[in-house]
């Protein structure tokens, strides 16, 4: 491989992590376009693992392991269960390597949430995530191991929001 096609490879790399990140996060917003379950766990491997890390997310979140138990554990929040009326998620502090195989990642991320007990909240996490990537026929990538830790939360007034229950 060619210096140039090295440096492609990991600027493909590097858009198809940003695209599978940026897709399950869409189909995490309330309400959104989640169709299926289904269309999460393809975001993963068949042997992935999502972790809540830290004091307040070991705990609630501990560890899923494959596939079937990570999207189990995200349907959880998402419609047809009652946990948010809305939310949304922002990402930003994008750091991203890419090392021969070994594809990581690093964001701040930014949940606003409505939730149907009428109470609203404001919270940043910091995600580590591995991914694999296919690079045939086109790059692909999925998360491998994926890892939240909360860093800030605050509760929101609700008075603004009646109109959205």
């Amino acid at each position: 491989m060619t210096a140039l096609e090295r440096r492609l490879a990991v600027l493909e790399a590097k858009d198809a992590v940003r695209d599978c990140l940026t897709r399950y996060m869409d189909l995490c917003d309330v309400p959104g376009p989640l169709e299926s379950a289904d269309e999460i766990g393809l975001l993963f491997t068949a042997d992935a693992t999502w972790e809540g890390v830290g004091p307040e997310y070991a705990g609630k979140f501990g560890i899923a392991r494959g596939r079937a138990e990570v999207v189990a554990l995200v349907s959880q929040y998402l419609p047809p269960a009652e946990h948010f009326v809305r939310n949304a998620h922002l990402l930003g502090s994008e750091q991203i390597r890419v090392e021969g195989d070994d594809t990581r990642g690093r964001w701040i991320m930014q949940q606003l949430s409505l939730h149907t007990d009428g109470t609203a909240e404001l919270l940043c996490a910091r995600l580590e995530i591995d991914f694999e990537i296919e690079r045939l026929p086109h790059p692909t990538a999925r998360m491998s191991r994926f890892r939240t830790q909360r860093m800030f939360a605050t509760p929101l007034p609700t008075e603004a929001m009646a109109h959205l229950h």
